[in-house]
């Protein structure tokens, strides 16, 4: 059985934090506010997994309540929900996100993103979609105070 989830995650920029997107830092001034690393691509893919399978979210896997899960890589998250897969008797099939920034430009580090999180969900890079927007200077994104991801995953289920 062919299943697709989707999923959404923003956060707000922070002073003394890294920048971490889809398991690659990047530099800039500020990281994101969180729990974890805070990355919003690996989260909005983590949720989309997650919810093809209907496994909830990833607040219920990795509460920001857990203090032995604070700072965790998000790319580790995406592999523990690839073994809750795993476990559903699910694969993943291919994802395609969006992430919604208006600054620093992702362009050039879209290929070490899409082989970051390939490599996390076993898959080939081909099967990982990595894309990036502005939001037009609208809103708390256009301003720059915060960065957003949307991602769909399409997973087997035997």
């Amino acid at each position: 059985m062919i299943r697709c989830g989707i999923g959404y995650d923003i956060h707000r920029f922070a002073e003394g934090r890294r920048l971490m997107l889809g398991g690659v830092e990047i530099a800039h001034p500020r990281g994101l506010e969180g729990h974890s690393d805070a990355d919003v691509l690996s989260h909005a893919i983590a949720d989309a997994l997650l919810g093809a399978i209907g496994a909830g979210d990833i607040g219920q896997h990795f509460p920001n309540t857990d203090e032995s899960i604070r700072d965790i890589s998000s790319i580790e998250i995406l592999k523990r929900v690839t073994k809750l897969l795993a476990e559903k008797k699910a694969r993943v099939v291919n994802v395609d996100a969006s992430v919604i920034i208006e600054a620093p430009k992702l362009v050039p580090h879209v290929p070490a993103m899409r082989q970051k999180i390939s490599a996390a969900i076993g898959v080939s890079q081909l099967n990982v979609s990595v894309k990036a927007t502005t939001n037009e200077k609208l809103g708390s994104i256009g301003r720059g105070e915060g960065i957003a991801a949307i991602a769909i995953a399409m997973v087997e289920q035997k």
